[in-house]
């Protein structure tokens, strides 16, 4: 038997099978997700959920996503299921097999749920692509020598080149 990843997007069933997980898992980005995660709660980062951590996108059931970290500012969105509704912020990082699942089509129904900042960690380009979704929509490109500030979740960087350094 086969086990797979299953996202709701739109009222489609998305499958990630078990053989790509596993080549992601291979690749080190689930320990990329978890440096990062330590370099949220380094800085008392509210509430940062890493994956597993189910997201009802448009809190309507029409759309359920599971963003490598999520984070939610505001605690009536958390229920017993996830959150209900867009996080403030949503990181993820590019999967080797499927780069344009985060660049395109996450960065698009992310955009368009609400969720305030975006950012796409990508270990084979060596940057970190953050986006904020405001009244002024801006992109930022930082290489991982950098530190990465976080301009919805003011005061908030998290350091790069000190991850990939231990990686």
């Amino acid at each position: 038997m086969r086990a797979s990843i299953i996202a709701l997007v739109e009222k489609c069933i998305v499958e990630q099978g078990a053989e790509q997980r596993n080549r992601r898992s291979r690749q080190g980005v689930q320990t990329f997700v978890e440096r990062i995660a330590v370099g949220f709660d380094a800085r008392g980062l509210p509430a940062r959920y890493p994956a597993p951590f189910a997201v009802n996108l448009f809190a309507d059931d029409s759309t359920f996503v599971e963003p490598d970290i999520s984070v939610v500012c505001d605690r009536d969105k958390l229920s017993d299921r996830g959150c209900e509704g867009a996080p403030d912020m949503v990181v993820e990082v590019v999967s080797p097999s499927n780069p344009g699942m985060d660049y395109v089509s996450k960065l698009n129904l992310y955009r368009e749920a609400g969720v305030r900042e975006y950012w796409i960690c990508d270990p084979m380009e060596g940057r970190t692509v953050a986006y904020v979704f405001d009244s002024t929509p801006m992109m930022h490109v930082y290489p991982f020598s950098d530190a990465v500030p976080s301009e919805v979740l003011g005061g908030l960087s998290v350091d790069f080149s000190q991850i990939v350094a231990d990686m």
